[in-house]
């Protein structure tokens, strides 16, 4: 029977283009905010575009699917995928439009990118280099390579030790997080072609 990829609907916004992307390496998705059906799921993908503000509070607004996520993935071990704000939803809050609340999953904190040089534009927006961490050494699914990202604001990482991937845009800004079975990527695999769809297709594969 094949594995079920829960993609989570919570008004994310780039959700159709995620699915597609799942799709079209394979996977078997059902796209839901269902409590229940994220318990029973064998891999949780977590897209959003927008704010930090409005997509944690899309999120909360779901009654139960926060916290079916967290017991599915840190007590049932399913692998999970943050996708740009998805991602960021890990941090323990967010400084966009107030401080708010994030999941905590890795601690961190969601910040406003601040070009070393002012010349720089924010966003950050475009194809840029996903350079790996040596924390990253080995691991099955982030690899080396150029995605395309587009934010504003970037993930503050407690511990270095939570960074497998780095960009650069008027400073280095975390590409990708990751502990355990959890993964989170800044960059938009749906739109960073080749690269992009690869990384879906380990992540597929991912067995941590």
């Amino acid at each position: 029977m094949a594995e079920v990829v829960a993609l989570v609907d919570y008004g994310a916004g780039n959700l159709h283009s995620v699915e597609n992307a799942l799709r079209k390496v394979g996977a078997h998705v059902q796209v839901t905010a269902d409590p229940d059906v994220l318990r029973a799921a064998d891999r949780i993908v977590l897209p959003g575009v927008g704010s930090f503000k409005a997509c944690a509070e899309g999120l909360r607004a779901v009654t139960g699917a926060a916290e079916a996520m967290h017991e599915r993935v840190f007590v049932g071990g399913a692998p999970f995928l943050g996708i740009c704000v998805g991602m960021q939803l890990l941090a323990t809050r967010g400084l966009e439009h107030g401080e708010t609340p994030g999941l905590d999953w890795i601690g961190g904190e969601v910040r406003r990118i601040v070009p070393a040089d002012s010349s720089i534009k924010v966003p950050h927006m475009g194809w840029n280099d996903v350079a790996l961490t040596p924390h990253a050494r080995g691991h099955p699914v982030v690899e080396t390579g150029e995605a395309y990202f587009l934010h504003s604001y970037h993930f503050h990482a407690s511990s270095g030790a939570d960074v497998l991937a780095m960009t650069d845009h008027g400073g280095g800004l975390v590409a990708a997080i990751g502990r355990d079975n959890l993964l989170g990527v800044q960059f938009h695999p749906e739109k960073s072609q080749a690269f992009g769809l690869s990384l879906l297709s380990r992540f597929l594969e991912w067995k941590p």
